[in-house]
């Protein structure tokens, strides 16, 4: 396995990019799970990490495993100095005169490197090299115009290595009430999400197809129903551990004026709801509030200037699927519900319904980062990236 004290320097030519056996994957699982085992025990935790390879958006090699190693070792008996996993997201690129381009977008995730080989270099050259095998992976999908990750570590380390932080990684937080699901709400199952995402990406392509001069280029990760699974089958195996059954409601929709508002959500426990520890969260996947002209736009800064009239029933529906959210998060022993980058219309009208919430700029957790790439291949100046929501958090 090699010596602690004989290690190769972190500009080695000896080191080399490569994808780890199953059995190293179990080490690096071993390893990370004391970061990211949440309230699974070590054996289950295992379990599930297998189980990921196999769902929506990483199955069919949408998911990838990254090891920085010496290349003159072999296989599962070489030292594994960083590792991290890329997801292949289908994207859509447009320019400032709304023409658009289906792309893809390597999402990075779970970068680790062992306690015992840090401050070495090690990471920093592997981000390195995983950014150069990105540019071209898996082409044959679509042009990549760009990886993103999003960092638990601040903004600093990252953005030195290419990985430049959103100009918003703002949230909102509400707290969980015990209250029944309001009349106007409806539940959303696992089968409608499908429709909901298609008539979602419908709307998202025809707001980016108008021109738009301000900027140069938007991009968007699509909220897809690979997207919404992904989450939703972590969400099962935990709730499936922790209280032996999953939970029915995926989300929740309300109707106004012939349109509708709808939520997609996932149930995140970070400890077991018996610690106490208050930090597990139902995330709002994605809001769409249909016929807001402030969203799947570069529209920076809220609160958005309300109209006096004729927005009594948009307020309700969307107040509707918000106390839905509330009363789920209650339900499932969750203590926080948090919605990312609402639009400046949906923050405003949070406000008018009177909601009591938290926002929050984050400034060291899920710190949004892209490193872009221009036409011709050359790192390229930030775009606006659109939707920065926790659907394509990874």
């Amino acid at each position: 396995m090699g010596s602690i004290t004989n290690l190769p320097a972190s500009d080695s030519l000896d080191l080399a990019l490569d994808h780890p056996t199953p059995n190293e994957c179990i080490k690096i699982w071993s390893n990370t799970a004391t970061s990211w085992k949440d309230s699974l025990t070590l054996p289950v935790y295992l379990t599930e990490s297998q189980f990921l390879t196999t769902v929506p958006l990483a199955a069919n090699e949408g998911m990838t495993m990254w090891i920085l190693v010496d290349k003159n070792h072999a296989p599962d008996e070489r030292q594994i100095f960083s590792s991290c996993e890329s997801f292949r997201k289908h994207s859509l690129v447009s320019d400032a005169e709304g023409n658009v381009g289906d792309c893809i977008i390597h999402g990075i995730a779970s970068v680790f490197c062992p306690s015992e080989y840090r401050r070495r270099g090690y990471a920093a050259r592997h981000m390195i090299e995983v950014a150069k095998a990105l540019r071209n992976w898996q082409s044959e999908y679509g042009k990549c115009v760009g990886s993103v990750l999003y960092s638990d570590i601040g903004k600093i380390y990252y953005a030195k290595l290419g990985w430049t932080p959103n100009i918003r990684n703002c949230h909102l937080v509400f707290s969980p009430i015990k209250s029944e699901w309001p009349p106007e709400a409806r539940q959303i199952h696992e089968k409608d999400i499908e429709s909901y995402c298609r008539r979602d990406e419908a709307t998202i392509r025809a707001a980016i197809a108008k021109p738009d001069f301000t900027v140069k280029k938007r991009v968007t990760i699509l909220p897809d129903l690979d997207h919404m699974l992904w989450h939703i089958r972590k969400e099962d195996f935990a709730t499936r551990h922790i209280f032996g059954k999953i939970p029915d409601a995926k989300g929740a929709i309300a109707s106004f004026q012939g349109k509708d508002v709808w939520a997609i959500w996932t149930h995140r426990y970070y400890h077991h709801p018996d610690s106490g520890a208050g930090e597990n969260v139902l995330y709002i996947l994605r809001l769409v509030l249909e016929g807001d002209e402030t969203a799947n736009s570069p529209v920076f800064g809220n609160p958005f200037e309300l109209p006096e009239n004729g927005i009594a029933e948009q307020v309700s529906a969307l107040q509707a699927v918000l106390r839905a959210a509330q009363a789920e998060a209650m339900e499932w022993r969750l203590d926080h519900v948090k919605l990312w980058d609402p639009t400046p219309l949906v923050h405003s009208l949070i406000a008018k319904a009177g909601f009591d919430y938290l926002e929050v700029e984050r400034e060291s957790e899920s710190i949004a980062s892209g490193l872009w790439y221009s036409d011709s291949g050359e790192v390229d100046e930030f775009p606006a990236w659109l939707n920065n929501e926790h659907y394509a958090w990874c």
